[in-house]
């Protein structure tokens, strides 16, 4: 068993709460290791429905302050990663028998007013008969909502928060699980284990953040630290699917539906070809590293989407889901809908080191619970590190202001790039995307090309600078190539790159 060294802060998962925790220690001095089982995001955090939103519905719920907290983060994410964070109008059709056409209007107005809009649009009454927005909708649907949410590459936002750690000191050890913690009088003695190569590692940290997601209950019940009855927070896992199919709808306007069940499903426009529907709540009590759609849940999602447009769908128009599960702060709620999305950070105070678990969280507001957590080791420890991530910007943000303008700028420096391969590298690395081209003066310049404007240098970046491993990273986390490639592109990938 080889013997690493010192760290002042050990993590343990490496989705959306551990990245961003990475990186705001990491920015604060702190010497970090981040250990993730499996890949980056490779669970809850790439499973998402891809919004950056203030959760209109939580208002049902009175869920004020955390509907609040979300707006204002949507605002402050925006202007951090407005690479692959945009803005998004969403239609809210207006169905009589489940909400009152009164009582979303306040909430809407509601919704303007609670987080302190700046940049997005208000929300306002459309007549759906005579707006663009209402000709995919069936006719029944003549009066309706317009409001603003936004759409973030949830995967991709993970994997920036890990690069950006990694650049400020952070040690990012994907592949790599947490065998065992134990106690001592000044920190933690850790194990971890390479999941491929098989050999065990051990490290000191003198502090443990338990940021395992669906996984921060077993975390400590096999750890020894805990029973199932102890008093301490619960999560409760539900698992949330989505399906996407060929383009439904034109235009990049969102719809948000109103479902008999009191639920709510999104169908959004997705990488160009697709619409992106879901997503369900279902309750879950089985592995969360095994998950995938049932054929209930398609068929929930199909007819969902069904009340609503003139086109009607089926199963057999799935040309690809996915599911993930969310482990949701346990509040007591019966129903799967009504389980709050709020957080609970949780300080173990019976170890004289300090050690924090992560319950509940949702992706908008990572960074600042990020924060709070951070803020929580600094107040334990005496220390004087202030927070810093409200104003940094993530990698590939530097210096990019509108993005339209900034893609005509690089179409200016790259005229020989095809707009479309120039719009991808930029929508996902933004001014990184020099990185990737570096000196090219033709696409003979980005190295192999394997079809389907892939091409080696963009792989390499991946392998080299993203943590990418194996293809399933490279072509479902890192991007979605998976969805628009052929089957030959793919394989000349698998055979060209050991990945």
């Amino acid at each position: 068993m080889e013997t690493n060294q010192d760290f002042d802060l050990c993590i343990i998962g490496g989705g959306v709460n551990g990245a961003g925790i990475a990186r705001d220690a990491a920015g604060r001095g702190l010497k970090v290791l981040l250990l993730e089982k499996g890949d980056l995001a490779c669970a809850t955090s790439s499973a998402s429905t891809k919004l950056i939103h203030g959760g209109l519905r939580y208002l049902e719920f009175y869920e004020f302050k955390l509907v609040r907290e979300s707006l204002k983060e949507r605002e402050v994410l925006l202007r951090l990663a407005p690479h692959i964070i945009r803005p998004l109008d969403f239609v809210l059709p207006h169905h009589p028998g489940i909400r009152p056409l009164w009582m979303i209007g306040i909430g809407l107005k509601i919704y303007d007013l609670l987080g302190g809009r700046k940049s997005l649009k208000s929300s306002k009454i459309l007549n759906l008969a005579s707006h663009d927005f209402g000709k995919p909708l069936k006719s029944d649907f003549a009066k309706g909502f317009s409001y603003a949410d936004c759409w973030v590459e949830d995967s991709r936002l993970v994997v920036l928060n890990a690069l950006d750690a990694a650049e400020r000191g952070a040690m990012i050890k994907t592949r790599h699980e947490c065998m065992a913690i134990a106690p001592q009088k000044m920190g933690w003695d850790v194990r971890y284990k390479n999941m491929v190569s098989g050999e065990i590692f051990a490290a000191r940290a003198a502090m443990i953040v338990n940021a395992a997601g669906p996984w921060v209950q077993d975390f400590l019940i096999r750890g020894g630290f805990y029973d199932h009855d102890a008093e301490i927070p619960k999560i409760k896992l539900i698992k949330g699917s989505h399906i996407i199919i060929p383009k439904a709808f034109d235009g990049d306007q969102a719809y948000i539906l109103q479902q008999p069940d009191g639920r709510i499903v999104f169908a959004i426009p997705y990488e160009r070809k697709f619409t992106l529907i879901g997503t369900t709540d279902v309750p879950f009590t089985s592995d969360a590293g095994d998950v995938k759609i049932s054929p209930e849940e398609t068929e929930y999602l199909c007819a969902a989407f069904n009340r609503f447009f003139e086109k009607q769908i089926a199963a057999q128009d799935v040309i690809s889901s996915y599911s993930g599960v969310r482990a949701l702060f346990d509040d007591g709620a019966d129903e799967a809908r009504a389980v709050t999305r709020d957080y609970k950070i949780y300080h173990h105070q019976n170890f004289s080191a300090p050690f924090l678990s992560i319950f509940g969280g949702k992706i908008t507001t990572y960074r600042k619970l990020s924060e709070q957590v951070v803020n929580t080791l600094m107040n334990i420890t005496g220390q004087n590190k202030p927070a810093w991530t409200i104003g940094a910007r993530l990698p590939g943000a530097e210096n990019l202001g509108d993005f339209e303008l900034f893609l005509r700028q690089q179409s200016e420096i790259y005229p020989w790039m095809p707009l479309e391969l120039l719009r991808r590298y930029a929508r996902s690395y933004g001014s990184r995307l020099y990185k990737i081209i570096g000196g090219a003066q033709g696409l003979s310049g980005l190295g192999m090309h394997y079809g389907d404007d892939v091409y080696a240098a963009e792989i390499n970046y991946l392998k080299e600078c993203e943590f990418a491993l194996t293809l399933e990273d490279i072509l479902w986390r890192r991007s979605k190539l998976g969805l628009h490639i052929s089957p030959q592109t793919k394989n000349k990938i698998e055979k060209e790159f050991s990945v």
